[in-house]
């Protein structure tokens, strides 16, 4: 028997946000969160996605979480259990929402059969923890067909859908239609942009952009000697003798070591301090792109045979996450590309697989990558909203990425780094990230606005504000629909 297992979120103190919102936003943040404590008073704020770790769903969650805690909601964190054939389902309706035919699999009567039938399972736990009148948020594919049994026990149900594709195509229909009879029974959804949002959602859908947390540990300053000796210890730069402790503070205060290192696929030794890192932090999925990444890097080199820069392209340790079966495929053809570099350009590219076992740890590894990063990119082929851009772009790092999906409404091309228009275009690619390890003025200018740019947008304040006005809209569409019935 499958069944959710729920993880524990400690509560944040909302008060952290006061320095940085300024005296009106502290105010306007504290109304909204006051009327979101009154429409929850005696209900319970379930979230429920398919994994604790790896991707963005599980990055965003924990802490938006825990300030929901911190401002008296009772906010809880339940994760699906699968099977690893229900993952490989969910995967392909993932990149069918991205247009992808991913593994090209059908999605049939067969695949219907499994995936409702390790939902099932697992709604029998959450039934019996669900009360009438409690708020659930179903998290992605993976979760949607939860949505009509937690609505028949009188919960009010948001779907929410972190992916999407603008312009769709037959593999975009084909996916909703296959999550249809689960869409169905939610009261409102939940789309990052417009465009993702499927005619049968149009009625009850809102747009929330996602959001990081500025103050978590992947997030927090960060003196650059210390990220150096993250860095070093983890094998991505070399070994600096007078280097401070590579330690970093976790979201409890508490002062901790990095202890683990990295496993890293190079050739030769790491690069040392100074040399400028192109770098990319995603998942090992085939629309992160990274196979591009790694042939643009090589173009960019060979047209500019001077330019001193090597490539990171760095992402979890391939068995931690565990609704990702493609993870292993997807670096192995990777490592199968650089083996065909040739061998001084290999030298120059390390394909790197961060700890996972400390989630914390590995937050602290990847904020030091990106802070010490000439430049960050992101060339998805598809994507429906970049959190590694936005963390990136907080840390004032100028940014390269793909000019698709929610990437187009975080970057704003030329001002707060640069849009490839063309993912498939290594050219275009390569130019954009000459262009900022060339030009150091330009590259600073817009590190900095990147950064107002999130303080603006993209915050976890903004996000819980966001959160408010959804209870609002579906407290007021379950009213309205109990005054039809009479």
């Amino acid at each position: 028997m499958l069944k959710p297992s729920e993880v524990h979120i400690t509560a944040e103190p909302l008060a952290r946000f006061e320095p940085v919102l300024g005296e009106a936003g502290w105010h306007a943040l504290q109304e909204r969160v006051a009327q979101a404590r009154a429409h929850l008073t005696g209900r319970t704020f379930w979230n429920v996605n398919s994994t604790a770790r790896g991707g963005g769903v599980a990055e965003m969650l924990p802490r938006l979480l825990a300030y929901a805690r911190g401002a008296g909601v009772d906010a809880r964190w339940m994760v699906l259990e699968g099977t690893p054939e229900f993952f490989r389902v969910t995967k392909r309706l993932h990149h069918a929402l991205h247009g992808s035919p991913g593994d090209g699999s059908p999605l049939g009567v067969a695949e219907r059969a499994l995936y409702d039938e390790v939902l099932r399972d697992n709604a029998e736990e959450l039934l019996a923890l669900v009360r009438p009148g409690d708020v659930v948020v179903l998290h992605d594919p993976q979760t949607a067909g939860l949505a009509p049994g937690l609505v028949e026990v009188g919960a009010r149900v948001v779907w929410r859908c972190h992916v999407g594709r603008d312009t769709p195509n037959a593999e975009v229909e084909r996916a909703w239609a296959f999550l249809a009879p689960g869409l169905a029974a939610a009261q409102l959804t939940v789309f990052s942009r417009a465009a993702y949002v499927p005619p049968q959602c149009a009625d009850r859908a809102i747009i929330i952009r996602p959001s990081i947390d500025i103050f978590a540990v992947k997030n927090q300053p960060m003196a650059p000697d210390v990220a150096c000796a993250i860095l070093a210890h983890t094998g991505l730069l070399r070994e600096d003798s007078g280097a401070p402790e590579p330690l970093f503070t976790r979201n409890d205060g508490v002062p901790a070591r990095v202890s683990r290192g990295a496993d890293i696929v190079r050739l030769g030794c790491a690069p040392a301090r100074d040399t400028p890192l192109v770098v990319q932090v995603s998942r090992w999925d085939p629309l992160k792109d990274p196979a591009g990444v790694l042939s643009g890097f090589a173009q960019l080199v060979h047209a500019n045979p001077g330019l001193r820069a090597e490539l990171v392209l760095a992402g979890p340790a391939v068995t931690s996450v565990a609704d990702d079966p493609e993870a292993a495929s997807t670096l192995n053809d990777v490592i199968a590309r650089w083996f065909q570099l040739p061998h001084a350009l290999r030298q120059r590219v390390h394909l790197a697989c961060l700890p996972m076992a400390d989630l914390e740890e590995n937050a602290a590894i990847v904020n030091a990558l990106q802070r010490h990063a000439a430049v960050v990119v992101q060339k998805s082929l598809q994507e429906g909203f970049g959190l590694t851009v936005t963390e990136a772009m907080w840390k004032s790092r100028p940014v390269v990425a793909s000019a698709v999906g929610g990437i187009q409404d975080q970057v704003v091309h030329g001002v707060s780094g640069l849009l490839v228009h063309d993912p498939a275009d290594l050219t275009e690619f390569a130019a954009a990230v000459r262009t900022l390890l060339s030009d150091s003025e330009l590259a600073d200018r817009m590190g900095v606005q990147a950064h107002q740019h999130v303080l603006a947008h993209f915050t976890g304040a903004r996000h819980l504000t966001d959160m408010g006005r959804l209870l609002e809209q579906l407290d007021a569409r379950a009213e309205g629909a109990v005054a039809s019935r009479h």
